[in-house]
């Protein structure tokens, strides 16, 4: 099975991108922003999924171990981006949350770069620090200090979010690493206590925790993306009603291309194809989780399992909002929504899956079994 993880990985990632680009073809054409261009939308992403191939392609070659020699750069330079997030005429406020920065028609999102720094950060401090669990100053609160830095930038932005991700991805890294899971029980507790004060003292967020408790009382408002997403559900059935003709994606269901493209696909190709899609995203979890474990070192092992950690939750947070399990995060469903950054952020993070899987494959057999012994000792 790990021999072929590799090729069932890149099978899957690249029946996302297929999926996500005549999904895209279907809504954008209707989307709320008029650009002059009927195929404004697949021509931007159809670019960005060249550059993301390319970024996943140079990550796939290069050792992965250069991130670990770098990581304080790639962390520098993720503060840096999320500062000028605040700087005006640099940073774009958009939709009541400066997410942005843009230089004429190019945008980014530096919160995508925060996430993959975060990662880097922590697979090479648990890596330093293989024995966190009877250290309290270096297991849990010196890093967690340190990634607290592009969290609060985050943040700020109004992103909770991005901001929950991060913190739960950072997490699920120290639970592997080793940290005392008491430590961590406990700290996670606090930072959702504390996320849902900060969402009460934000009458945005505080209208969708509302919208998603009393969805009937706020189906015209806060609660409106949701009630259509429902909607678009009901019409599709089992079948769906066809590639295009879905009704939600004309006006009625907000960013119908973006957040919210998984309904479409529901309405449209029916609910056999949605569980294929979700399937597709249990096998990219399982193949990276596969790779992780074969990885030839700790750094490795900690860098994909962050990968993978992130890809998942940053999955099911969308699925789990389209379908009104959880309230409304406006985070993009990974190679499917419309976006450039996140999209080349999840490409990238598929090519170090992949390096992982070249080096450790490349292994001496009998190197790799002491490596799997090893991997006994964590907590995985």
């Amino acid at each position: 099975m790990h021999r072929k993880s590799a090729y069932i990985l890149f099978l899957a990632v690249l029946g996302l991108l297929v999926i996500g680009i005549v999904m895209l073809f279907s809504t954008s054409a209707f989307a709320r922003d008029s650009h002059g261009d009927v195929y404004f939308f697949i021509k931007r992403q159809a670019m960005w999924v060249g550059i993301g191939l390319f970024l996943c392609i140079f990550a796939a070659l290069i050792d992965y171990h250069f991130w670990r020699r770098t990581w304080w750069l790639w962390f520098g330079l993720a503060l840096a981006a999320l500062a000028l997030c605040y700087v005006p005429h640099i940073g774009m406020r958009l939709n009541g949350s400066r997410r942005w920065i843009g230089w004429g028609p190019l945008t980014f999102q530096p919160s995508e770069l925060g996430k993959l720094a975060a990662i880097f950060f922590l697979a090479a401090w648990f890596a330093r620090y293989e024995k966190p669990s009877g250290n309290v100053l270096f297991g849990l609160i010196l890093p967690l200090a340190i990634i607290a830095l592009p969290a609060s930038l985050v943040l700020g932005e109004v992103d909770l979010g991005t901001t929950a991700l991060i913190g739960t991805t950072a997490f699920v890294v120290m639970f592997i690493a080793g940290a005392n899971p008491l430590w961590l029980g406990a700290v996670s507790f606090a930072g959702l206590g504390a996320l849902l004060i900060v969402a009460t003292q934000i009458s945005e967020r505080m209208g969708r925790l509302s919208a998603f408790l009393h969805p009937e009382n706020f189906k015209e408002d806060a609660g409106l993306q949701q009630m259509q997403a429902l909607i678009a559900w009901g019409s599709g059935g089992m079948e769906g009603l066809g590639l295009g003709n879905g009704r939600q994606k004309m006006l009625y269901l907000p960013y119908a291309h973006t957040d919210f493209i998984f309904p479409i696909i529901g309405e449209e190709l029916g609910l056999r194809f949605s569980l294929l899609v979700v399937f597709l995203f249990v096998v990219i979890i399982v193949c990276g989780i596969m790779i992780a474990l074969h990885a030839k070192d700790r750094f490795g092992l900690l860098l994909g399992c962050g990968i993978v950690s992130l890809l998942a939750l940053q999955a099911a947070v969308n699925i789990g909002v389209t379908t009104s399990l959880l309230p409304n995060k406006g985070l993009p469903l990974p190679f499917i929504s419309y976006g450039g950054s996140n999209l080349v952020a999840c490409m990238f993070g598929i090519g170090l899956l992949l390096n992982i899987y070249r080096q450790g494959i490349l292994e001496p057999p009998h190197k790799r079994r002491a490596t799997m012994h090893a991997r006994m000792t964590l907590r995985i």
